[in-house]
This record gives C-alpha cells, structure tokens and sequence, in this order.
C-alpha cells in the first residue's frame, strides 16, 4: 500500500512530507493508521544527528520516518500476533517488551534487551524493512516506531492496547512525555508525600515529572525554565514555584526548605550538558536523589560535579529511559490517572498540527512556544 510521512533525508533536515510504499505486515507485526503523534525533542535530536544508529555514523542513516510517541488504530495483524485485532485502539512504545528476556521477567520491561536495537534501521522481527522511499530505497522508522506516518508497520512487542474510552489524541502523549516524566519523579526519584521536588526543563516531559510530584503528594515543587510562557504553564500542572535558573533555584530551594534542599530532583532540559548534573546535584539534600532524563550530545562524555560532596552527603545519581516506567501496566495507571481527572493530558496539547505543518511545529517547539504539540492525522 502507499501513505503518506514526515521523512528525513539527510542530518539537520527538514522533514520532507512524501508518499512511500508499506508492506504487509509479516510474523508478528501488526500494521496501525496513525491518529495522533506527539513532537518530541528527541526526534529533533535524530535530525541534527545527536543521537545515531550503533556503529554507524549519523550521516549514513538511511532515509528514516520520523517519530516515535503515537496513538493508533490497527488495520491489520500480522500472523502470530494474538493481542492485537483490527480496529484495536493502541499506543506505541518506543521501548519493545518482549516479556522473555531477563529485565522483562524481572518486572523492568524499560530495560527490554529488544531496547538495544531501537535506533537500528529495519524491523526488530527479522531485520528487514517494510518501509520504502518511492525511488526504491529501504526506509528507517525512528524506534522501529515511524510515528509520524499516515500508516506503519510496528512490531506487536512495541505496541500497548489501550481503553478505547480514552480519546485517541491526547493518548498519543502516554507513548513518551507522560511515562517518561512522570516515572521519572515517582519511580526513579522516589517522591512521597511532603517532599520537595525541583523539575528543570518544563517542556512535555518536564511537565509531566511536575504532575507526577504534585500525585505522589510533594509539597514543593519547583519548575526551571528560561522560557516564561513554560514558567507560566508549569504553576497550572502543580509547580508551586519557579526559577529562570538552576542557581537562581538553589537559592529559592535553600529559603523553602531552611536550607534542607531537595528530596528529588528531574534534570528534563531538551538538551544536557556536563554542567547540569552537578547543577541538579548541588540542589538535591543530604540522600536524596537526582534523576538525569534528558538526553546529552554524543560527545559529552564527562560530567562536572562537586564529587567530594557528592559521597559525603550520600546522594544518589540516576539515569532513567522511559521513566522506568513498564508499559504494560503503568500506561493502564497513567489511563486511570486521566480519567479520575488526576493527570491532564489535553491541558499538555498547546497547539495541534497537520502532518504538512511538521517543519512548522518543530520551530514553534524549539522557539519555546510548545509544552507538547501534536500531528494529528
């Protein structure tokens, strides 16, 4: 069949919105009409070729369809598939669970062994593609996901049915940004009721770690940001103070907390550089623990911490990939947050877009202008 995409052609872009040719889905696959895809930094990242397929350098990707958060409906299943039906509303999952190999049976789906291969073109099931340019050249789908196509061909492993009560556009979001966020505050920092939380970076992910601090019960949570309009944003999804800085923070923290500091704390910045960790680390109290979610350029290959401190206060440094979150069971929760009207998804939708808007959007979210944007199909 031929649909319609978002493809990247060559590092630093743009998009080029072109028809392109899908096969059928093969042994356990499941081919889905997207929906809805959010707009992601990481994609972004992908573009500008800061995060690459191993082993092969960024300007020898293959032409790749962008995006990777999505919501969907399935067309068809694949033979072997028996969790997926047509007409299934389902997200997509950019980490695969494969519920065999070690992590999956351990209860840390996030950690998939399937998860080493996202970023190597061609389908997780065999190493083929379905996927083609209509010159005749093999397509890449970002996380084996391809989001930011009219149609994909994923593999079921990479797909979560969800309740088909739950509107199919703001669902998109539970794909990345809220997992992400959200998991970073409540399961990889560890917040509990009366804790103090400092979220740096308010975008879409930053954004959910701060509703995820205001559910488990925190009592301060501080919102960084430079942008005022995220700033702004951030004090309507439970921030209960913001800063334009992480030194401008620290102070703010010291004063609230009686010079305490923070029980956790979420570096999302759409970009981390060596310097931010130990920013985040200088906010976080005695034993209390930073949580580092945001991506790095690949050639930042040292942090700069006060290290001496760092053991002797007894803090605790965590990298996370998906907010550790699993998705088999925390995306029914987050679900169940939405519809007791806890957790606010069409509140993170600043401005919805057309798949030929794609260049647009990216603008407007690195101009700042964006908590999360999506395409909508």
């Amino acid at each position: 069949m031929k649909s319609r995409a978002a493809i990247l052609r060559d590092v630093g872009g743009p998009w080029r919105i072109e028809t392109f040719d899908l096969d059928a889905p093969r042994t356990g696959e499941v081919l889905i009409r997207m929906a809805a895809a959010g707009l992601c930094h990481s994609d972004t990242h992908i573009l500008n070729g800061h995060v690459s397929d191993p082993g092969r350098p960024a300007r020898k990707r293959p032409p790749t369809i962008g995006g990777h958060e999505g919501s969907a409906v399935v067309v068809e299943a694949g033979p072997g598939v028996t969790g997926f039906a047509p007409g299934d509303h389902v997200v997509t999952s950019f980490v695969p669970a494969c519920g065999r190999c070690r992590w999956c049976a351990s209860g840390m789906e996030y950690l998939c062994d399937l998860g080493a291969g996202t970023m190597t073109p061609g389908m997780p099931t065999d190493g083929t593609f379905r996927h083609h340019t209509s010159d005749g050249l093999d397509l890449g789908h970002v996380a084996k996901i391809g989001a930011f196509a009219e149609h994909t061909v994923v593999a079921a492993d990479s797909l979560v049915k969800i309740d088909p009560a739950l509107p199919l556009v703001p669902a998109a979001l539970l794909a990345c940004a809220i997992p992400t966020g959200y998991g970073s505050a409540v399961h990889r920092a560890g917040v509990r009721g009366g804790d103090t939380v400092v979220v740096v970076g308010a975008g879409g992910i930053g954004t959910a770690a701060i509703q995820g601090a205001r559910i488990a019960g925190a009592a301060i949570v501080v919102a960084v940001d430079p942008v005022e309009f995220k700033r702004a944003s951030a004090l309507r999804f439970g921030a209960t103070h913001v800063a334009d800085s992480a030194s401008e923070a620290v102070d703010l923290v010291r004063d609230l907390t009686r010079g305490v500091m923070a029980d956790g704390v979420v570096l999302a910045p759409s970009l981390v550089t060596a310097t931010d960790i130990g920013a985040g680390l200088a906010l976080t109290r005695k034993g209390g623990n930073c949580v580092v979610t945001g991506l790095a350029a690949p050639d930042t290959r040292t942090m700069s911490c006060d290290v001496q401190e760092f053991t002797l206060m007894n803090k605790s440094l965590h990298g996370t990939v998906f907010g550790s979150c699993n998705q088999n069971s925390d995306i029914a929760a987050l679900t169940r947050l939405y519809f007791s009207g806890q957790l606010m998804l069409d509140e993170m939708i600043t401005r919805r877009y057309r798949l030929d808007e794609v260049n647009d959007a990216y603008r407007h979210l690195l101009a700042g202008k964006l908590i999360r944007g999506v395409i909508e199909f």
